[in-house]
């Protein structure tokens, strides 16, 4: 094995030269990196003043934590978001790990978004009311995305079915809706919901900017659902359903009790790919004003007594947001392994 990783390092010149430039790089850039974020970075400070000049200063992390995570929500009711989370974390762990894995995708499709809602809306069972205007941080990119997920993964999988589909109306209309979506910028439409539409709307009208934004990442990311779910349709051999059918099935069921399961094993790895994208993408919002943990930072960086601190800001970010998605990326592809989606055909 380590034959192998040497002769693939330097088993040409062209490697061999590659190899040895990126282990410079590495050998310069590393131990400057390290010295900034570790030795010499202040971890505990008032404000920039008091932080050292050569390192990093995560107290302004430190400082605007709560800010980053939670947005303006009110810090004496940040328990309702921390069970929502632990909820979430919960019942995807159930659907990961349960023998009773039915059990859990129904409470996530159902009893999450109920529970989650009263937990972080409130206004009922004695709980304060906050409005979503007051959402932000990393709670708000994790609300975008289990909130788009749930709409576009059944709004995909409608889509992949009717681009499939023998009737004209269907598979045309389908085709126009993915194509439509697939070949405009995701930042051209957040622009269009969230600062064109409420031109549009009559006096009194409206629509918080919440809902657009989550309307909006639903219908773009339909699209791209709905093509993977096609490619795991097209996946499974014709011969299943055709079965199916012999045994008495009617085509519809055939293809949602039979092929369905199949196609959705096969579109695991590309499903996967979605949701880390679309969690990356959840940032955007921060463009049209709704604050998610970029836009929090952008706003922190405002703060005349932690001014110039961009760095550490978005080096955490980066940081924060590399961990989540290499929890989607392994979870994806616990469900891969688990499911056996990605098996040679004997």
């Amino acid at each position: 094995m380590i034959r192998r990783f040497l002769h693939a390092l330097f088993g040409t010149v062209g490697n061999a030269i590659l190899s040895l430039a990126m282990i410079a790089l590495f050998a310069a850039l590393v131990p400057r990196f390290l010295a900034w974020a570790f030795v010499d970075a202040t971890w505990a400070a008032a404000s920039r003043r008091a932080c050292a000049p050569d390192g990093a200063c995560w107290a302004f992390i430190a400082a605007r934590l709560p800010l980053l995570i939670y947005g303006r929500y009110p810090a004496a009711e940040y328990w309702r978001v921390d069970m929502a989370f632990l909820l979430l974390a919960i019942v995807c762990a159930g659907c990961l790990f349960s023998s009773r894995r039915g059990l859990f995708v129904i409470a996530l499709l159902v009893l999450v978004p109920i529970a989650g809602g009263i937990l972080l809306v409130g206004g009922v069972a004695g709980l304060h009311r906050v409005e979503a205007a007051d959402w932000g941080g990393l709670m708000l990119n994790v609300i975008l995305s289990y909130a788009t997920i749930i709409g576009a993964l059944p709004l995909g999988m409608a889509l992949a079915f009717g681009r499939r589909s023998k009737l004209p109306v269907l598979r045309y209309g389908s085709v126009a809706f993915i194509e439509f979506w697939r070949g405009v910028p995701l930042l051209a439409v957040l622009f269009m919901g969230l600062i064109l539409l409420p031109m549009f709307l009559p006096d009194g009208a409206g629509v918080p900017n919440l809902i657009r934004a989550v309307v909006v990442l639903i219908l773009f990311e339909s699209a791209y659902m709905a093509e993977t779910i096609r490619g795991g349709l097209q996946g499974v051999p014709p011969g299943q359903a055709e079965a199916a059918m012999a045994l008495g099935m009617h085509p519809a069921q055939a293809q949602i009790l039979v092929v369905l399961p199949q196609a959705m094993r096969l579109a695991i790895p590309g499903i996967i790919n979605i949701v880390v994208d679309l969690f990356k993408d959840t940032t955007l919002v921060s463009i049209v004003g709704i604050f998610d943990v970029m836009g929090m930072i952008t706003q922190s960086l405002k703060d005349p007594a932690w001014l110039g601190l961009a760095t550490e800001g978005y080096v955490f970010a980066a940081l924060l947001f590399f961990g989540c998605c290499l929890v989607f990326s392994l979870a994806g592809g616990f469900l891969e392994r688990r499911f056996g989606g990605g098996r040679r055909r004997q």
